[in-house]
Order: structure tokens, then C-alpha cells, then sequence
């Protein structure tokens, strides 16, 4: 690409923003438009953007501007795809947040839709572009902590069910594919990306259909809860080709404290997240290592860096929507099998 800078608009002024804010900030990208059906909500944002803006409540409108060179797709998980096919027919480069959709079928139309029309595709993923995590991913693919051959990754909420938009708490929504996919996908990536074979699963709603887990000092009505067909806690364990095993947890609510963590087991050495620890045995000789990430940008920022070189400098991508929909099959594999009971064998 010749340009040296990428005009970027942002579709959702919810997790928006942060993407906005960083793509925004970089020295090779601009915001160029906001779309959302809120207009109060987009020219609240727009205050923030050092440029001036256009703003559109029709994402297929927008996605004809000759302006804009990008999109960033921040809405409810439903809408996802529909919005991102309409990005990619364009001719436009696409980023979208996880997960990448409301179901496998979704997932692979879009990965195809992007793969064929030669855009730039790519998830944003604060937590895999996190420092600890980018930091542990390094020190694996250096051989740090010998073969890996298992893994623990879960997020946790004590009191934090989302449901100021319906999207999060109907079907194709869910703790699973709210938070779940963070904890998947970062330590999937730490571990890298192996394929996939069998999972096992449970999930459930023991909350939000009874008023219950909310939190943040929201109220909601019945007529809410009868909404909920979502899980609120999902579970389970997942095996891959090379033999890693990978337990992996989500609650939206629990009587358990709030938690993301990872831990890495390996033969010479194991990791935890939070903290940033190594742990070994040297002879029998018990070492706690406290590891310090050397880079440390901001996860938003790094992702949108990422985002812009891809474009501008056609680096290879790190995170496209190819992962997405390998995420995204583990996830619906595992919520399947919550459903029927039996474990799920991936093709």
C-alpha cells in the first residue's frame, strides 16, 4: 500500500473506543468516521478524536465511502459477520473483535468472504497482545520452558453479567464467548496455535435467569431475565494434536473472586500469569523467577500498531481471522458438548 497513513472507521462505540483511541493515536492512522445507531454515543466519542469526523447509523453506507481505507468492527456478536462481509466486499480492510462470531457457519463465511477478496483480516485480542502474555508466548517459542504438556487458563467474574445489550445475554452470546475466548485464546496462542482433536464441556446459567450476578449496581426486570438463552458459566477440556492438554474455565458470575489467569506446565520450567512467574527446579533446588516483560506498550495500542503495519508495511498478520475461527470452532465445540453431553471430535 503507497498510502502512509490508514483511515480507519469504528462500527460500535462500546468496545470501540479503546480500539478508536489507539488506532486514533498512531502516527500512520486516523479516524475517519464512526458509525453506531446512537448518535449521542458517537459524537461523545467523537470529542475525544483529535480529527473531525463523519458519522453514519447505516454500516452498509459507510462501507462505500472511498475515504475509508479500514474498519473496525466493535458491535454485539450477532453482528459481527453481517457487518464484516460488507467491510471485505468493499475492498476494505476489516479488524473485529472477538469473538469473531455468533457460531462456527458464521465464522467460516467471513474468513472465506476476507481470504477472497486479499484484504488485510484480523482479530483484536487485548489479552493475547497483552505484555505478560506476548512475553510468555516469546519465551516458549525460545524453548524456555522446555516441551509444553499442559495448560490451565480461566476468567472469572464474582458479580458481572453484562446485560446492558440484549446481544451479550441472547443466543450467540454468553460468558463463553464474552470472556471465554480471552482465556482460550491467549494461552491457545502461548501454546502455538496446536489443532485441536476432542473437548469435553459443561456450561449452564445458574444467575442471570434469576435476577442474579449482575452487578455494578444495575437493576434489571423479569421481563430482562426471560431473555436470558445464554450461558453465564461455561467449562472444559480440551486435548490437541501434539498432546497438550488444556483445562479452561469462564464465569460471567460465581461465589469465587475475580480472576484471569494462566499457567503453564512444561518439562524445565512452568508460568503463571498473575503474576508474571517462572518456576523451576534445578537439581532439586526450588527457583521462583519473577519475569519482566521488555516491551511495554499498551495492549491497545500494540494491537493497533499491529493492525496498521499489516496494512501499510504488509507484514504477515499475527492474529487473523483464520485464528478466530479456530477459536471460535473450540468454543462452540465445547458448548455443544455441554448440550448434548457427549465429547465433540473436530474434524
Amino acid at each position: 500500500m503507497s498510502k502512509s497513513c490508514v483511515n480507519v472507521a469504528i462500527v460500535g462505540m462500546g468496545i470501540g473506543r479503546p480500539n478508536g483511541r489507539a488506532l486514533a493515536n498512531n502516527n500512520r492512522g486516523k479516524v475517519v468516521a464512526l458509525c453506531d445507531l446512537d448518535q449521542s454515543r458517537m459524537e461523545d466519542f467523537a470529542q475525544e478524536l483529535p480529527d473531525s469526523v463523519k458519522y453514519y447509523t447505516d454500516y452498509k453506507a459507510m462501507c462505500q465511502d472511498p475515504d475509508i481505507d479500514a474498519v473496525f468492527v466493535g458491535t454485539p456478536n450477532q453482528w459481527h459477520v453481517p457487518i464484516g462481509l460488507e467491510v471485505v466486499k468493499n475492498g476494505k480492510h476489516v479488524m473485529i473483535t472477538k469473538p469473531l462470531a455468533d457460531s462456527e457457519p458464521a465464522a467460516k463465511e467471513m474468513v472465506a468472504a476476507a481470504d477472497e477478496a486479499g484484504v488485510v483480516n484480523m482479530m483484536s485480542l487485548s489479552k493475547r497482545f497483552g505484555n505478560g502474555c506476548r512475553h510468555l508466548g516469546h519465551l516458549a517459542r525460545e524453548g524456555y520452558f522446555g516441551e509444553l504438556y499442559y495448560a490451565r487458563s480461566r476468567s472469572i467474574r464474582r458479580n458481572g453479567i453484562p446485560a446492558w445489550n440484549l446481544g451479550f445475554i441472547q443466543k450467540g452470546g454468553g460468558a463463553f464467548r464474552d470472556m471465554g475466548v480471552h482465556a482460550l485464546d491467549a494461552i491457545w496462542w502461548v501454546l502455538g496455535t496446536p489443532k485441536p482433536l476432542h473437548v469435553v464441556g459443561t456450561a449452564g446459567a445458574k444467575f442471570g435467569p434469576y435476577g442474579r450476578g449482575y452487578g455494578w449496581g444495575r437493576k434489571y426486570t423479569d421481563e430482562l431475565f426471560q431473555q436470558f438463552k445464554a450461558d453465564d458459566y461455561a467449562g472444559g477440556f480440551i486435548t490437541f494434536e501434539n498432546g497438550v492438554g488444556l483445562q479452561i474455565e469462564s464465569f460471567w458470575a460465581s461465589h469465587q473472586p475475580n480472576e484471569f489467569q494462566m499457567e503453564l506446565f512444561g518439562t524445565e520450567a512452568g508460568a503463571t500469569l498473575k503474576p508474571l512467574m517462572a518456576y523451576r527446579c534445578d537439581n532439586d533446588k526450588e527457583e521462583d523467577i519473577k519475569l519482566k516483560p521488555t516491551d511495554r506498550m499498551d495492549s491497545w495500542e500494540r494491537v493497533a500498531d499491529h493492525f496498521i503495519r499489516c496494512i501499510l508495511d504488509g507484514i504477515e498478520c499475527e492474529a487473523p481471522l483464520q485464528h478466530g475461527l479456530t477459536v471460535q470452532k473450540m468454543m462452540e465445540g465445547l458448548l455443544r458438548s455441554a448440550e448434548t453431553k457427549q465429547p465433540i471430535t473436530f474434524e
